[in-house]
């Protein structure tokens, strides 16, 4: 019998049922695929899923030919870590997998796509150690699922949530966003967070959460061999209960030419250790920026109403949703709206040129971003009852997925513990 592990599925249907927009799949590790199909629809479907940033580690490889081919295939051959077989209703769909068991070797992982519908032909798959029965047509995202999930076990902690914040123009207020973002994160969602400073050079986040670390992001980023979970953990200065920087030295005794994937290692280890990550990205166009942006899980794109950000906007979005083409379209957000006599472009045209509106647009405040600038504060702590706070609300809200936060003023239960407190 092949050795799998099985995935957490009670019947073909749900194996099969496609995902919600709002349904978070954590990467695949560095791990070999190999798909054998019997029909062109579900190899062009295997390669689009390829492409899809989640498998971006993972080394695919498809051919025709099913179970038979597999057979042949292993024979003489090591299996990969996961085998992807298409099976033809026509042919015994249990007796090849009895067959392909005698040549896999120990721990493969298998995902059967199948024609058939049938709660008792996926009871025996199961029972032969199959990891994941999907019906035929599959999507994409539907064979990203599978596989993904395939390494996420269910009693294992969540994978983090990367969330990547970047200006569409330099000035525009980008990490002022990002950091008041993440404070409602942590603070009224009550979700474990840490905000990344990628801007290593000019990075605000220190100022503005009143925080001088000693060491931060480049201690990572130039030590890549050190780079576990204890080792960021020594990095990460507490700002709040539930938030945490990983903070960028701000000095220019060095230059920061990075490769494009200089900071994998350290996203990767900050998935494995916090609910949410939010990436302070830099205004630059660079290798390891556009990975940062297409790699991430959710994009915030902050703009100010004029042509230049007009323009930069519908760029970063065009390309990140053709490099993103199975996850939800980065949002934009307008900022610094209402400018004393400066000509703008209104909200409805911004909206009809990048073909969604923007998720929020905050007004023109000098005196109260000024004031929480200069005192190291967020505008929640200044100013709690400001509707800019609401927004940054709303902005957390739509990122994360999460509904309005609950409180205990608005429950049911209310009247009864005030009475017990009064007592």
């Amino acid at each position: 019998m092949i050795s799998y592990s099985r995935h957490n599925q009670d019947d073909p249907a749900t194996a099969a049922a496609g995902l919600g927009p709002e349904e978070h799949i954590a990467p695949a590790p560095r791990v070999s695929v190999q798909a054998f199909c019997e029909t062109v629809e579900t190899a062009a479907a295997v390669q689009a899923a390829g492409e899809d940033r989640r498998l971006a580690k993972a080394h695919l490889k498809i051919q025709m030919g099913g179970v038979v081919a597999a057979i042949e295939a292993y024979r003489s051959a090591p299996t990969p870590n996961v085998i992807i077989l298409e099976t033809d209703a026509r042919n015994d769909v249990l007796a090849g997998l009895d067959q392909l068991a005698t040549v896999c070797d120990p721990g493969t992982r298998v995902i059967v796509i199948g024609k058939v519908n049938d709660v008792t032909l996926y009871r025996e798959l199961v029972r032969r150690g199959v990891s994941d029965y999907a019906i035929a047509p599959v999507q994409p995202i539907d064979v990203v699922h599978s596989i993904c999930s395939l390494f996420s076990a269910p009693e294992a902690k969540a994978v983090g949530r990367i969330i990547a914040v970047v200006g569409a123009k330099g000035g525009v207020g980008a990490s002022t966003i990002a950091h008041n973002v993440a404070w409602a994160i942590a603070r009224d969602l009550a979700l474990d967070s840490v905000v990344a400073d990628l801007d290593l050079a000019f990075g605000t986040a220190g100022l503005d959460y009143n925080q001088d670390p000693p060491q931060g992001i480049a201690e990572a980023v130039f030590s890549p061999e050190r780079v576990d979970t204890a080792f960021v953990d020594r990095l990460l200065s507490k700002c709040t209960d539930h938030l945490s920087l990983l903070a960028a030295p701000a000095t220019l005794d060095r230059v920061y030419d990075f490769g494009t994937d200089a900071f994998d290692a350290v996203f990767d280890t900050l998935r494995t250790t916090m609910p949410c990550i939010v990436l302070d990205v830099p205004h630059q166009w660079t290798g390891w920026t556009k990975r940062a942006l297409t790699t991430a899980d959710d994009i915030l794109v902050v703009a100010t109403p004029d042509l230049a950000n007009l323009r930069n906007t519908k760029n970063l979005i065009d390309l990140l949703k053709a490099a993103r083409p199975n996850d939800r379209p980065p949002l934009y957000c307008l900022n610094q709206v209402g400018v004393p006599k400066r000509p703008e472009i209104s909200t409805g045209e911004f909206a009809k040129a990048i073909e969604s509106p923007p998720i929020v647009s905050i007004p023109f405040d000098p005196q109260l971003f000024g004031a929480a600038a200069n005192n190291g504060q967020m505008i929640a702590e200044i100013a709690a009852n400001h509707k800019t706070t609401d927004l940054f609300l709303q902005i957390a809200q739509r990122l994360t997925g999460r509904g309005e936060a609950k409180k205990t003023k608005g429950s049911f239960l209310a009247p009864i513990l005030e009475k017990l407190r009064a007592k």
